[in-house]
Formats: C-alpha cells, structure tokens, sequence
C-alpha cells in the first residue's frame, strides 16, 4: 500500500506551480486543430457588455455551458446583437483565461440559429395573453401624482429594494414605502408574487404598486413571465409599475403593468416627483397666484370706481341738480323770451302810438286844418253844401274853437 509521503519520494517528475500547469494545458488547447476553428451552437445566456465594449455570455444546452467572449473589435463588425433566450451559432477558438484557469471560446462570428426553448415559451404565452387582452393600452391606469403610500414587490435582501428606496429618499421623502416581501427567482417566486400583490390590494392605504427585480439571464427573470403573476398584475386594483431587470429585458409583467421602468430605480422615478422640481413649481405657482390676485384687485378696484363714477351720475341727486340747473335755464329763457316779447310789443306799441298820434285830429289840426262842424248839433261838415247861407258853425282849430255865420 502507497502511502502519500512514498507518492512523492518515489515520483522522479519534478513539481510544477500552477501558472505552468496552466500555461501547458493552454497550449495544449491551441494545439487541438477542432479547438482552433470551430462552430458551437446553444442558448444565449448571462448576456452582458463591459464599459470597454468587451461582450461576455453564456452558450448553454441541457447538459452543459460554456463561456464566450466577444473582443470590442469584433463586436463593431457584427450585424447580429443576441439577446438571451436566443439560439446561436458562434464561430471562434477555444482559449484558457489563466487568471481564473476558465477555459472559453472566443467569439469572431455570430448568427441566429433560431430561438431558445424558453424564449419561444415566452412568445407563445405573450401571444396568447395578448390576444386576451391583457396588454391593451385602453386598460392601462393612470398613475396617481402625489402618492402617499407606495407598496413594493421584491424580495426584501435585493439590490433592486435599496435602490428603490434610495431615489425615493433622494426624490420624495414624503411618501411612505411598504414592502410586500416576496421571493424573485425560483419556482416558489410566483405563488409568493401573486400573493404579494394580492397583500397590497386588500389595503386601503396604498396608491401604487411597484414590481422591482435586478437584472439576470432570461431563467432568472422567468417567474415575471409566470402567467398567474401576469395576470395578477393585470387584474391588480391598484396602478402597478413594473421594474424588472435591466433596460434591454422584457417580461410579459412589464405588458400587463400600467407602466414599464427600464430599471428599479427608474420605476421609482416614475412613480414618486422630484421633491426640488415640485418645491421649484410651489413658487412658480405661488408668484402667479400673487400675480393673478394682484391683477384681480386691481380689476375689482378699477370696476368699483368705474361703479362710484356711473352711481355719482345716476345719483338722485345729481340728477335733482341737473334738473334745479335746467327749471334755472328754462326760468331765464322765458325770462328772456317775455323780456323779448315785451321789448317787441313796446316797440310795436311805440309805432302804433307815433302812427295814431299822426293821424289824431290835433295832429293833423296842428299842420293847419281846420274842422267845421254844425254850432247845434256838431255834426262835422264835410262838404260845402251842407254849409248854407246864414248857418252858424263851429270851426276848430288845434289851439282852440270860434263860432262864425256863413255868408251868401
């Protein structure tokens, strides 16, 4: 019986470190002909790109993965971005990253192969829900602006709980945060989602719901695709948000929810205002309420003494004034009017004075006439005939009267 310290005394090979172990097998790998110009084909998978624009993804099928890397300078020729679910067929060689001893193949050329077993589940299912109408838009809720309370689904140790709750203390402190704590992967995960939900609505204190999930691989975000969680987010009570993976993933929760986030964070920045933006619109809004009241005064003032002005000439006694002033005029032009009149008769009068007193008998007696008339009786002669011979008569002069008898 070997013994471990006979092991190594009798071994004649000498020890090597791991770097050189790993070096071998490396170039054991890129000495391999089928290693060194190969096709694979398999699922998509814990799809991810670097800042450096390095792709690194998964190639899986029932029985095993194997790790793919896109250098950036292959990354710009492609014409295909896959996205997880996908089937593919990638071309490359196989290589070893020392630093983790990970053996990977090394990506030059990509196509689709058709789609994964999970993805054409998740068109089947999607296909069929729509067609029942869950996704309609005409069924989409509108979100409530100033939210009181904001229920959350999500597991209560995920990333994507602490970053819910980091913008809505950075944005919104005003609203209170209830978790409904649930698992997000895993087939427990969607009984324990529904419930979740169904906690929330029973509540009177809630205003929205959000649904928030980190990203992952397609089979991590699967429980989002589970038809009893869609349809309990379409028949949610309350208006859900949801806010599952990364911008590039889509669950069939994300068609059924009122709105669709691209990230955890950004669902809370949809569901709750900037507490700045809404202090910034307070004063916007209080400087033109003071406006607007200022303007109104000055209206209302305007129109009261439009009113004092129109109730000063309507006023009784403005209107007696008036009337005082016009019996004054009417007075003075009837004044005038008799004064007129009378100028006029005294005028008139004066003519007919100086015309009778032109044709009077001691007028035209003055001018040297003389009236004869009968000594008995005085009947005035006015003809030669009717004074005979021997008749006394009457002559008068304008000073005075002398009798005298009529000669043959």
């Amino acid at each position: 019986m070997w013994n471990q310290l006979d092991l190594f005394s009798s071994v004649a090979a000498p020890v090597h470190t791991v770097s050189e172990i790993t070096s071998h097998i490396r170039g054991l790998l890129e000495r391999e002909p089928l290693l060194q110009d190969l096709s694979v084909r398999g699922e998509v998978s814990n799809y991810s790109r670097s800042a450096s624009g390095h792709v690194y993804f998964t190639l899986k099928d029932t029985g095993a993965q194997l790790s793919c890397v896109i250098w950036r300078s292959v990354n710009r020729t492609l014409h295909f971005v896959p996205r997880p679910g996908d089937e593919v067929i990638a071309h490359g060689y196989i290589g070893l990253y020392e630093p983790s001893g990970r053996y990977q193949l090394y990506v030059d050329a990509l196509r689709p192969a058709g789609r994964g077993s999970l993805y054409q589940e998740f068109e089947r299912l999607k296909a069929r829900l729509e067609a029942e109408g869950l996704f309609a838009t005409q069924r989409k809720r509108p979100l409530p602006t100033l939210p009181r309370r904001i229920g959350v689904v999500t597991s209560p140790t995920a990333a994507a709980l602490r970053d819910v709750l980091h913008v809505l203390g950075r944005r919104y402190p005003l609203a209170t945060v209830l978790l409904s704590p649930t698992l997000v992967q895993g087939d427990a995960a969607p009984p324990q989602i529904v419930a979740a939900l169904a906690a929330l609505n029973a509540r009177d204190d809630v205003d929205v719901i959000l649904v928030v999930r980190g990203g992952g691989a397609l089979e991590d975000l699967w429980a989002f695709n589970d038809e009893r969680v869609v349809r309990a987010v379409a028949a949610s009570r309350l208006p859900v948000i949801s806010g599952v993976g990364h911008e590039t993933d889509f669950t069939l929760t994300d068609f059924a929810a009122d709105v669709r986030a691209p990230t955890p964070s950004a669902a809370a920045e949809v569901v709750a205002p900037d507490l700045a933006e809404l202090r910034d619109a307070l004063r916007q809004w209080s400087v033109r309420l003071e406006q607007a009241m200022a303007a109104h005064v000055d209206t209302a003032r305007a129109r009261v003494e439009q009113l004092r002005r129109t109730l000063a000439i309507l006023s009784p006694e403005r209107q007696l004034a008036g009337q005082r002033q016009r019996v004054d005029d009417l007075l003075a032009r009837a004044d005038l009017a008799v004064r007129h009149r009378l100028t006029s008769a005294q005028q008139r009068c004066t003519a007919l004075t100086a015309r009778v007193e032109a044709l009077s008998p001691d007028a035209v007696l003055a001018r040297g006439y003389v009236i004869a008339s009968q000594a008995v009786g005085g009947q005035v002669l006015i003809s030669s005939r009717q004074a005979e011979a021997g008749t006394v008569i009457s002559l008068r002069w304008h000073d005075g009267e002398r009798t005298a008898r009529v000669l043959p």
